[in-house]
C-alpha cells in the first residue's frame, strides 16, 4: 500500500515549474514556484511550504465497459513529449458525501457523463487520481494530467466542460495549478 501513497510538496524546488495558480473556489493554497511529486514512502527532508498526500486506489464510479474503454486508450505518465501538466486539487460538499452510492454514480456518469467527456480527450491527455478524502487530506481528490503544448487548447476545453457539469456544482474547494517540467 505505501508505495500508492505520493506526496505532492509545493515549494521552491522540484521538476515541475508553477505557471499559473488560480482559486477556482474555496480556499486557496500559498503560492509556490516548483512541485515534487514522489512516492510517500521515499519522503525527503527538503523544504515545502506545503504538502498533498494522494493514494492511487480503485475506480470507484466506473464500470467495467468504462474502465476497459479508459485502459485502453490511457497512455502512461511520463511521456517525454507531454511537458504541460495541471494539478487540480478537489473538495466536494458534505452534501455530495450524503448522497447514497448510486446517487453519486447518477450525477457523475449520468448526468454529468464525467467518464465520456474524459474518453474524448485520451490518449492526448495523460491522468491520474490520487484519492485523499479517507487519509484525511484537505482535498478529496487531487487530479493530475500531462499533455504537450500542442494539446494545451484540448485540455482547456476538457477542464471547461467537466466544471459546466451537474457534478461540480457540489465542488466547494478547488485550486488549479499548472505546470511545466523542468529539464535539469
Amino acid at each position: 500500500m505505501a508505495n500508492n501513497i505520493y506526496n505532492f510538496h509545493g515549494g521552491s524546488t522540484g521538476h515541475w515549474e508553477v505557471i499559473k495558480m488560480q482559486t477556482v473556489t474555496g480556499e486557496p493554497l500559498q503560492p509556490v514556484t516548483h512541485l515534487r511529486i514522489h512516492p510517500a514512502s521515499s519522503d525527503t527532508t527538503e523544504e515545502h511550504v506545503w504538502t498533498l498526500t494522494g493514494l492511487i486506489s480503485n475506480l470507484r464510479y466506473t464500470e467495467k465497459q468504462e474502465k476497459e474503454s479508459l485502459v485502453g486508450i490511457q497512455e502512461d505518465l511520463g511521456r517525454a513529449h507531454a511537458t504541460c501538466a495541471a494539478l487540480i486539487p478537489l473538495r466536494k460538499s458534505e452534501a455530495w458525501w450524503l448522497l447514497a452510492q448510486d446517487e453519486r454514480r447518477n450525477i457523475f456518469e449520468k448526468q454529468s457523463e464525467h467518464t465520456q467527456t474524459g474518453l474524448k480527450y485520451l490518449p492526448a491527455i495523460a491522468r491520474k487520481l490520487y484519492h485523499c478524502r479517507d487519509i484525511g487530506g484537505p482535498f478529496d481528490f487531487l487530479t493530475w494530467f500531462e499533455y504537450a503544448p500542442a494539446h494545451a487548447h484540448a485540455f482547456e476545453e476538457l477542464v471547461a466542460r467537466l466544471r459546466s457539469t451537474e457534478e461540480w456544482s457540489y465542488v466547494d474547494r478547488e485550486v488549479d495549478i499548472r505546470l511545466s517540467r523542468v529539464f535539469l
